[in-house]
């Protein structure tokens, strides 16, 4: 016995010496490769790749137009801001693997509760707000439950909401105002308390004033600045997306969220909530609707029929561009995000390159096909190399 234990002393560090060095060897690969993976893995990797990409086209072709001083960057920004608005409810939604086609007419839908009040029966615009958002998110949980009970495909259901809203908002506007648009809401949000809180207007004045007597930034004559503040749909925006990405990557909600998406029966025999899930998000992407319409209403001071038309669509496609997978369970706010920043740069950066408008349409598909198909790419490639 003793011999055999001896003999065993010398071959152990024979053996284990090798074995070390190869698992260290490993180790190492692993980690090299790892931060390589990840960020292709990323959600938002396309989407990113996408806002250089525009921002080195319209540098080269609009960088003497004016498109990003202070004034141009804000024109941009505030059409990204607005569709980033839905985005971000969209996105969380096809994490969650549904879809809601009736964004679009909610919109417009929404608008008219704020309006009709507000003018025709003298509510006040803090109440005719809180209406909208009652009446948006019980419809955005209307639809979610008869996605839930019915088990019909969410795309056919919200497309029944998008016509059935639709045509509510064009009826009630000529009912009320004999024409599909209701004028004079400006005026009673920019009194009200709520409206001039929260809705209307810009913020940060003083410091544009500050930078103006620094001169930082572009004046009139008179010596105020040629910006005046930073549009309030923007910090809706930003603090929206904040607040979404971090209940998706640090709550347990979040969790739920991509794992209904990824496999609703597994999600729901390990014990999560499902249908709640469901549900609470197409409120949510109520909710995010609804905004879109009282941040509008209150900057343009008035609710049309045909506002939000097609928004629906860029919603998704800024998702997809995003990184969103159209089967759920894989997706990011952030790449939302991006890929509605993308929509505002070119929707206003066409202008300042004197293009025909009518090519920001081609731009759009041409994006969401090159996203479906960059997005297909590098996740196979990221799976195929683990």
């Amino acid at each position: 016995m003793s011999s055999h234990s001896a003999h065993a002393e010398r071959v152990a560090p024979v053996i284990n010496e090798p074995t070390e060095k190869m698992q260290s060897a490993q180790d190492e690969r692993v980690r090299s490769e790892g931060g390589l993976k990840r960020f292709l893995g990323r959600p938002e990797f396309a989407s990113l790749a996408g806002v250089i990409l525009v921002f080195v086209i319209f540098g080269v072709t609009a960088g003497d137009s004016g498109m990003f001083n202070l004034d141009g960057i804000v024109n941009w920004m505030q059409v990204a801001a607005y569709l980033g608005l839905i985005a971000v409810g969209a996105c969380t939604l096809m994490i969650a693997g549904e879809f809601d086609l009736s964004i679009g007419s909610m919109i417009g839908f929404a608008g008219m509760m704020v309006a009709i009040p507000t003018v025709y029966f003298h509510w006040p615009f803090w109440l005719a707000v809180v209406f909208a958002f009652a009446g948006s998110m019980a419809l955005g949980w209307l639809n979610g439950y008869l996605v839930i009970k019915t088990r019909l495909p969410s795309f056919i259901v919200t497309l029944a909401f998008l016509f059935i809203l639709r045509g509510l908002t064009l009826a009630l506007s000529i009912m009320f105002a004999n024409r599909t648009i209701v004028s004079g809401v400006g005026e009673y949000a920019a009194k009200d308390w709520l409206g001039n809180a929260f809705f209307s207007g810009t913020v940060g004045h003083g410091l544009f004033r500050w930078m103006a007597q620094q001169h930082w930034i572009a004046t009139t004559d008179s010596g105020a600045p040629l910006v005046g503040g930073i549009p309030k749909v923007i910090v809706w925006w930003i603090v929206l997306a904040i607040v979404a990405s971090f209940v998706l990557a640090r709550t347990r909600f979040g969790n739920w969220i991509f794992a209904v998406g990824g496999d609703a029966n597994a999600a729901k025999n390990v014990g999560v909530p499902v249908r709640r899930v469901k549900i609470t998000l197409f409120v949510f992407t109520a909710f995010c609707a609804c905004l879109f319409a009282v941040l509008q209403v209150a900057d343009v001071g008035s609710a049309a029929a045909d506002r939000g038309l097609q928004k629906e669509f860029e919603a998704i496609i800024a998702a997809v561009i995003g990184g969103a997978l159209l089967t759920g369970g894989y997706g990011s706010v952030i790449g939302a995000c991006f890929g509605a920043l993308i929509f505002g740069v070119v929707q206003i950066g066409i202008s300042y390159t004197n293009l025909n408008s009518d090519w920001f349409r081609v731009f759009l598909g041409v994006m969401l096909l090159v996203a479906v198909l960059f997005n297909n790419y590098v996740r196979r490639r990221v799976t195929e190399a683990r």
